[in-house]
């Protein structure tokens, strides 16, 4: 896999992810603990992202 396929993967992970944590906090049962380790994924792919996007 090339950094421009990667770098696509990551993007694609990124907004999904962005997508479950959007519906999780629109639930009325959802669970707090899940929405802040999905946040935490989504900041770290936010990160490798940018890191891939410098170099």
């Amino acid at each position: 896999m090339n950094m421009s396929s990667h770098l696509h993967e990551l993007q694609k992970k990124h907004e999904a992810l962005s997508k479950q944590v959007e519906t999780a906090q629109r639930s009325p049962g959802s669970n707090d603990l899940e929405i802040g380790e999905m946040k935490k994924q989504k900041l770290r792919l936010k990160e490798e992202i940018e890191r891939i996007q410098i170099n």
